[in-house]
């Protein structure tokens, strides 16, 4: 598609189309609204008004505003979300230029946003046993230090902009457990999973209002966490992403965590609506089928969403899933029903609506342009990742004036995400030194030590000196164990010792020792059906303070009082009761 003019034209919204917006919250149906009557291609735009700059005001008003104000290119801007190349904003290597350049004509991260004048950017990055590696197409990520760096510089950019009184969304999936951008340097929390074992929500939101002020302490603005999927198949995808089986155990633990995150300036994104867990297919190689009846959605895989949104979450992420029961063929991203009549209309959601990573298979059936007015239209508020930004940018602005893309959605659209902003003005930034400290260690630390679960064996500790074996590429997670036994006051030898095997991501029977006396889960727990071990526990997690848990339970100090979160074929929740 041909590059499109960006001379600014004024967005030419009608006075009575923002009230409306505003009295229905941001979320009624688009489709439903008249369009707004175009205005001339030469007139000038206008400088924002004093209400969206006014600290403390209305989030919804300022957003009106400032929406009032914008032309289309800046408004099309706002419903944008790409990755970009590079760790810093303004210089990179000339291997990140070529992939800039390649996405988006530009060099850098700060030319990317001031030439398709952004809202946001996600940040992406690699992290060990990812199931999501698949659409990881770089990083930039390193360490907080270097992202704070990174941050402030895009927001030094997207401040000159036009919308430039609004914050700018920074974004990463910082999820704990195996989908973790930023590891170094930061407190690291257990998987969902363990906190789906160590039941007490008030725990979750503790560890997570730490884990959010971490990354706001960073610059990072937007989480695209807690996953709020129901485990009711055994998906490797999201495995111990979730929070467990259980509807409603999920649904307590979703809401701790929005409301912990949200509660230190960071806005939650609970994914992935309908429910990524009611299939065991992953949407990074094809589009999963939800085959079940739509009351078994309602009653198994909605709860935890319909929980997130009473708890006051920001966003909701929309997944490349087809549910047949409510609009067969289609993947939620670009279903109407499923986002608009279903998520706004049944379940209530007034906020942001997010879709996946457009660069995953199901998004890229349709080009980045057509893909990014499909889902816009369907319901979506924020595209994220186009696999090119130039093709989604230009196919926004060529569909909003040939008429294919109404006018008022994309009003609708950018003044939800401006709202989201402005929900997220005037907070400061708390200083990097806040990271890793002792309060926030603590949180994930009791969280871990919650989790804790004994699926066969006694709750006491272990007896004699003690040998730490892993499956395959897990030696420093060995080491981690070996190092807080040693600091429990338990003997550890290289050899000849009681064994304690790990067992982590992705392994099965075959990564067992039919010798240990002791095998630990480190991830969902179901590999221990098959382990032979006097002994069973699980962790759900390598993290340290969880390998810190295990140490405590191992040398008898610590009673371990979790419970599987899923089912186990042939063993207990757990055996040391409630």
């Amino acid at each position: 598609m041909g590059r499109v003019s960006t001379i600014p034209r004024r967005a030419g919204v009608a006075l009575a189309a923002l009230t409306a917006l505003l009295v229905s919250g941001c979320s009624g149906p688009a489709d439903r609204r008249p369009d707004p009557a175009p205005t001339s291609a030469a007139a000038p735009t206008a400088a924002p008004t004093p209400a969206a700059s006014v600290p403390g005001a209305d989030p919804a008003a300022r957003a009106a505003a400032l929406v009032a104000s914008l032309a289309d290119e800046d408004l099309v801007g706002q419903v944008l979300m790409p990755y970009a190349y590079g760790d810093a904003a303004t210089r990179v290597s000339s291997g990140s230029a070529a992939g800039n350049q390649a996405l988006a004509g530009v060099d850098t991260p700060a030319q990317m946003v001031e030439k398709y004048r952004l809202g946001g950017l996600i940040l992406v990055g690699f992290s060990a046993d990812d199931p999501t590696k698949g659409n990881q197409e770089t990083t930039n990520v390193d360490n907080p230090k270097q992202v704070r760096a990174l941050t402030d510089g895009l927001r030094a950019t997207a401040g000159r902009l036009p919308a430039g009184p609004a914050p700018f969304l920074i974004g990463t999936d910082q999820e704990h457990g195996v989908v973790t951008r930023i590891t170094d340097g930061v407190t690291l929390l257990p998987s969902a999973l363990a906190a789906g074992a160590a039941g007490r929500p008030e725990l979750t939101e503790a560890a997570w209002r730490a884990a959010g002020t971490e990354l706001a302490a960073m610059g990072i603005n937007l989480d695209f966490a807690p996953v709020a999927d129901v485990l009711a198949t055994r998906s490797t995808v999201i495995g111990s992403r979730s929070y467990g089986a259980d509807p409603k155990v999920t649904a307590g633990q979703v809401a701790g965590a929005v409301r912990g995150l949200q509660a230190a300036g960071v806005a939650a994104t609970v994914k992935h609506f309908p429910g990524h867990g009611h299939s065991a297919a992953d949407s990074h190689e094809g589009l999963p089928v939800l085959d079940q009846p739509r009351r078994t959605l309602e009653t198994g895989a909605w709860p935890p969403f319909s929980a997130a949104i009473d708890a006051g979450t920001m966003a909701v992420m929309s997944a490349h899933l087809d549910a047949r029961s409510v609009d067969p063929g289609t993947a939620a991203t670009f279903s109407h029903k499923l986002l608009t009549d279903v998520l706004r209309g049944q379940l209530g959601f007034k906020g942001v609506v997010i879709t996946d990573g457009m660069n995953m298979p199901p998004a890229k059936r349709w080009s980045p342009g057509e893909a990014a007015v499909r889902a816009l239209k369907a319901g979506n508020d924020l595209i994220l990742m186009p696999p090119n930004v130039r093709q989604a940018y230009d196919g926004l602005l060529a569909a909003l004036r040939d008429g294919s893309l109404p006018r008022a959605r994309l009003v609708e659209a950018a003044t939800r995400v401006l709202t989201m902003k402005f929900k997220l003005a005037d907070r400061p930034t708390p200083e990097l030194s806040t990271l890793a400290g002792p309060a926030h260690r603590k949180a994930a630390e009791d969280l871990a030590a919650a989790a804790v679960t004994v699926l066969r064996g006694a709750c006491g500790g272990v007896r004699g000196p003690v040998t730490v074996t892993a499956s395959g590429g897990r030696e420093h997670t060995r080491a981690a164990l070996t190092e807080a036994l040693k600091a429990a006051g338990v003997k550890v030898v290289a050899g000849g010792g009681t064994v304690v095997h790990l067992v982590g991501y992705g392994d099965g029977a075959g990564d067992l020792r039919a010798d240990a006396a002791v095998t630990v889960a480190m991830d969902t727990p179901y590999v221990l059906a098959k382990a032979k071990s006097p002994t069973l526990l699980a962790t759900y997690s390598s993290s340290r303070a969880s390998m810190t848990a295990l140490a405590g339970v191992l040398a008898g100090k610590t009673r371990p009082g979790g419970r599987s979160p899923v089912p186990v074929t042939g063993l207990p929740a757990t055996t040391c009761g409630a």
